[in-house]
């Protein structure tokens, strides 16, 4: 039997797309529910998060979920991603290198050093396979009933392997990852690429367009006006020419 989004604790942002604010980090994930396949954005921090988006997301499409887009290789949007080990999964070139070998070593302690218990980083690190399907450029998947969604690959910025999905509809819908943060400054870790990050805005900002609807990694939803701000805050704080 499935449920309404208000009833499970997500947001619906267009018909059949949603996204649940996740406890602890402020975490976004995405949902997109086609007519033939359902489409997740980001896992969660550990097993027990992403079996919980799973759950959810059946109990709201009445089906199980077939494709994993995952936005860049931090603890708190991958970690889950175990959870969805019969979904294909989907990441920007190279995320498959960066969650493998010293790659989780630095995942599970970045994940211990935020606050996850050690044992549930163990688990989920010991877990994780890496994605299946690499996404270069822009790749399109067909959900089912007219419903499409673009994977694209704008990076890189907040890390080195940015995907952002673009669910058409009226509104568009553009989940951004952490390449854009509502509820504090956009964050730059040593993995960030700042003279880049910029450009993946502006890539971003035309992908969506004036009008879409955008899904910060963490945060409430914003509009184009927003990312143009925050696009422009970053060029200044990291001294990028525009």
């Amino acid at each position: 039997m499935t449920v309404t989004w208000e009833e499970s604790g997500w947001e619906q942002l267009a018909p059949g797309v949603g996204r649940r604010r996740l406890p602890g980090w402020d975490c976004t994930a995405g949902l997109v529910a086609g007519a033939d396949a359902v489409l997740a954005v980001d896992a969660g921090s550990s097993l027990a998060e992403g079996a919980r988006l799973r759950s959810e997301a059946r109990e709201l499409t009445g089906r199980r979920v077939t494709h994993l887009a995952l936005t860049h290789p931090h603890f708190d949007h991958v970690l889950g991603a175990p959870a969805f080990a019969d979904a294909e999964v989907y990441g920007a070139v190279g995320l498959d290198v960066a969650l493998a070998g010293r790659g989780r070593d630095e995942l599970r302690a970045d994940a211990v050093r935020w606050g996850l218990d050690p044992a549930e980083a163990d688990a989920a690190v010991a877990a994780l396979v890496p994605p299946r399907h690499a996404v270069s450029g822009e790749w399109t998947l067909d959900l089912g009933g007219g419903r499409q969604a673009l994977l694209a690959n704008v990076g890189p910025g907040h890390t080195a392997y940015d995907l952002v999905v673009l669910v058409a509809g009226d509104p568009e819908v553009v989940f951004c990852g952490d390449l854009v943060e509502e509820s504090d400054e956009p964050q730059a870790g040593p993995d960030a690429v700042p003279s880049r990050w910029p450009d993946a805005l502006d890539r971003l900002l035309r992908l969506g367009g004036e009008d879409a609807v955008y899904v910060p990694g963490h945060g409430a939803v914003v509009d184009a006006a927003f990312v143009r701000a925050q696009r422009d805050a970053l060029a200044a704080r990291f001294g990028v020419s525009e």
